[in-house]
């Protein structure tokens, strides 16, 4: 089972200000973080962002706030606690037209909404609102695709622990090279010099 651009969306939880300095690795996971963004852009890839207590921890890092078409602000732990899932799915088309309307059997069927399943996740700290967002994510029968090397905590115990989790609840851990190359899928591809710039 690959990733398939055209079904994904990218998540990018909480790299906030105050926090990064005691992350684990924190610098080398903002800038995957920010690689992933990148490639979402470059393949029409919806990007959304969530910041937890931003009053007291501060907004996302400036490189990552600029991926993100919105960015959420939450207090629970989970961003789909908060509304996260309801941004993800596709929203029902409202029923058109009026009394002067082609009959029923006259008109063209409308196309129906491209669903984007695959959630591409990545976070701080992994242990805590990566963890609990992607379960939630989970149970809401989204797949969950988690970048390992994009996420972390204050602790490397606590971020493999979370790993360890996510796997055994059904979440695919992948890197963010495995995710560029996916969305590829080909060498002939014409984003395919662009990626291959991110991840050297």
């Amino acid at each position: 089972m690959l990733l398939d651009a055209s079904q994904s969306q990218l998540v990018l939880v909480d790299y906030q200000a105050r926090l990064m300095p005691a992350i684990f690795e924190g610098e080398a996971v903002a800038q995957n973080a920010v690689r992933l963004g990148r490639m979402a852009k470059l393949f029409q890839v919806p990007v959304f962002g969530t910041e937890h207590n931003p009053s007291k921890l501060g907004q996302n890092l400036p490189d990552i706030r600029a991926q993100c078409q919105r960015t959420m602000s939450k207090m629970h732990f989970s961003g789909v606690e908060e509304g996260l899932g309801e941004w993800l799915r596709v929203p029902a088309k409202a029923p058109q037209g009026n009394a002067r309307s082609l009959p029923k059997h006259l008109q063209k069927p409308a196309a129906p909404a491209e669903e984007r399943n695959s959630i591409v996740i990545a976070g701080c700290e992994a242990h805590v609102c990566l963890l609990q967002t992607a379960l939630d994510l989970l149970e809401d029968e989204f797949e969950v695709w988690v970048v390992t090397d994009a996420c972390s905590s204050r602790t490397e115990r606590n971020r493999d622990a979370a790993f360890d989790r996510l796997a055994g609840a059904g979440a695919e851990l992948v890197t963010t090279e495995m995710v560029g190359f996916e969305w590829l899928r080909t060498a002939e591809h014409p984003a395919f010099p662009e990626v291959l710039s991110l991840v050297r």
